[in-house]
């Protein structure tokens, strides 16, 4: 079983072997942190913006990377407390748009079914989720929309409590041995 654990702690200071960042296929990241990881973890970066560009990314799938080892001086080095997988979780077709339940649970079975093989054969024992974009992701939306009642169904906002963070437990729990540690923003209460 999984053990999954909410913590305030900064994402980017994780030393978890596989970071799971949520992401939309527009290749657009506008959260503060995701926009760092441009930076921070650019062998992923291009990875993911390539697979936007080409169209093989689709709302409700799992993008996996294996990251490289970086070059320093005469050597490799060992990528010090960063991750060796990047799983890019793909929540949304525009970060604009919020993330329906349909493309969460799709997303988080892709992510599942990859994750088995790294647990079983590379020894992924911690991961790290990144659930800001989760949680935020209705915001931009929800300014200057209609009222609640005139939305479709698919399309109103996901509410944490009743529905994200159920899910991931539903999802994830049974992977065995493995922490996952959730990245919430400090307005969730633990």
């Amino acid at each position: 079983m999984a053990n999954l654990q909410l913590t305030h702690a900064p994402i980017l200071n994780s030393s978890a072997q596989l970071l799971i960042l949520p992401v939309n296929t527009a290749g657009i990241l506008l959260d503060p942190i995701l926009a760092r990881t441009k930076t921070l973890f650019a062998d992923n970066y291009h990875h993911y913006r390539r697979a936007c560009r080409d169209g093989s990314l689709n709302a409700g799938s799992c993008l996996l990377h294996k990251r490289t080892r970086e070059q320093s001086g005469l050597g490799v080095s060992s990528n010090g407390n960063q991750p060796s997988y990047i799983a890019n979780l793909v929540i949304s077709d525009h970060p604009y748009h919020p993330t329906r339940s349909r493309w969460l649970t799709d997303a988080l079975t892709d992510l599942h079914h990859q994750l088995i093989p790294l647990i079983r054969h590379q020894g992924i024992r911690r991961i790290a989720l990144f659930a800001r974009p989760l949680i935020d992701s209705h915001l931009h939306s929800t300014v200057g929309s209609s009222p609640p009642e005139s939305n479709v169904a698919t399309s109103l906002p996901l509410n944490w409590y009743l529905d994200i963070l159920p899910l991931l437990i539903q999802q994830l729990q049974d992977l065995p041995k493995l922490r996952i540690d959730v990245h919430v923003p400090k307005s969730i209460d633990i």
